[in-house]
């Protein structure tokens, strides 16, 4: 048996497949061959950055022609060995505990928010209920179409009770172009929506390691489209962001936003909104919604290991561990824990709790779009009592 699959085996539901294979087509046939014989409902796949996506789609056609397969091309992977940066992951879902349907908004941009609302409500509405099971949505967005905050505020709206989880598509650290899986194709420019129902209970997983400090930027110039800030408090962007850290500006890089991120209140919550990088004129390209007036709080970090190996020790309301958690941790995370060099440490956490998914360039839940957050649904047997 693969070390992957039999390092994963004691509790599983699903059915994972893991290949390092440097080639596409034998990566795609190595984890499909891995997959255990059950009558799948459906697949996520999520790509590692050197692997061509658009052969890995053909193999996936080739290799599973009659299953479903959903997913995205991403910054990195939560195999059942912890974090991967060159792994293909494959994650089957048996049809003896779950039912889906799906839709593809493409093009994405620009969202109209009563378009998808209505078009979310409509797929619900059409897929059939199944007495005694429960629902919950998954959306893969491409990452870099600017559109996530707006589209899942829409999926909120227009599937009420029936909770979101996703996580926006990425390529590495390379910022250049991401792409989702549907109907055998990868797509950008473009969202997938799946409507999964299941005989499992579960429970949402959501956390950061951040908490308010008391020092505020105040964004007095942005371009909200392309999520540019020009100014905050009245000078050059990223000039006053390396002045509020401490920071000199030439030194500003993705490891120093990852340690000092920058937070939103949203009634009693706070989300972190990302900067992706400085801008040659000094502006900072950020991964959330930005707008004029926005007033931002700078973080500070508490211990990430800890944090993570306790919001992941979650139970059932009978005291049961889950059978899995299906997992969307951004990449500024895995980066910061690289960083400190806690790669081991925090794959050792994501191994023993069955932490299974991808590093996204952003992560939804609520109706929110957030940054360097892990999102997840912990599944747990079918006889225990529901809880949300």
């Amino acid at each position: 048996m693969n070390r992957f699959v039999e390092s994963f085996a004691p509790a599983r539901i699903v059915s994972v497949g893991v290949s390092v294979e440097e080639d596409a087509k034998s990566a795609v046939a190595d984890a499909v061959a891995q997959l255990d014989d059950i009558a799948i409902c459906f697949v996520l796949v999520f790509v590692p950055e050197h692997l061509d996506h658009s052969i890995v789609a053909e193999a996936l056609r080739h290799d599973l022609p009659r299953t479903p397969v959903f997913g995205c091309t991403s910054g990195g992977q939560i195999t059942p060995e912890g974090y991967a940066d060159r792994s293909l992951l494959l994650v089957a879902f048996p049809r003896e505990h779950f039912r889906c349907s799906s839709t593809l908004f493409h093009p994405l941009k620009p969202v109209s928010v009563a378009e998808t609302a209505q078009e979310a409500q409509t797929l619900a509405q059409r897929f059939r209920t199944t007495a005694n099971w429960n629902r919950f949505a998954l959306t893969f967005a491409d990452g870099l179409a600017k559109q996530e905050d707006t589209f899942v505020a829409a999926l909120d709206a227009g599937l009420g009770d029936i909770p979101v989880f996703g996580g926006s598509a990425g390529h590495g650290l390379a910022y250049d172009v991401t792409f989702v899986l549907h109907g055998g194709e990868f797509h950008t420019d473009a969202a997938v929506l799946l409507i999964v129902e299941t005989d499992l209970q579960f429970e949402s997983v959501v956390f950061d390691h951040f908490r308010p400090t008391n020092r505020q930027l105040v964004v007095t110039e942005a371009n909200p489209e392309d999520r540019v800030v020009h100014e905050i408090n009245g000078t050059p962007a990223a000039e006053e962001y390396a002045r509020m850290i401490d920071c000199p500006l030439s030194d500003l890089s993705p490891q120093v936003f990852a340690e000092n991120p920058v937070l939103v209140r949203n009634l009693n919550n706070w989300h972190v909104r990302a900067i992706q990088g400085v801008l040659e004129d000094g502006s900072l390209m950020f991964l959330s919604a930005i707008e004029n007036g926005l007033v931002l709080t700078l973080g500070r970090g508490k211990e990430v290991i800890e944090t993570m190996s306790s919001e992941l020790a979650v139970r059932s309301a009978k005291g049961e561990a889950p059978h899995f958690i299906l997992g969307f941790d951004c990449v500024l995370r895995r980066l910061e824990i690289a960083q400190k060099q806690l790669d081991t440490d925090a794959s050792e956490v994501l191994r023993s709790h069955r932490v299974l998914g991808f590093n996204t360039y952003g992560e939804q839940h609520g109706g929110i779009h957030m940054n360097q957050t892990f999102v997840g649904i912990a599944f747990f047997s079918a006889d225990q009592e529901f809880v949300l």
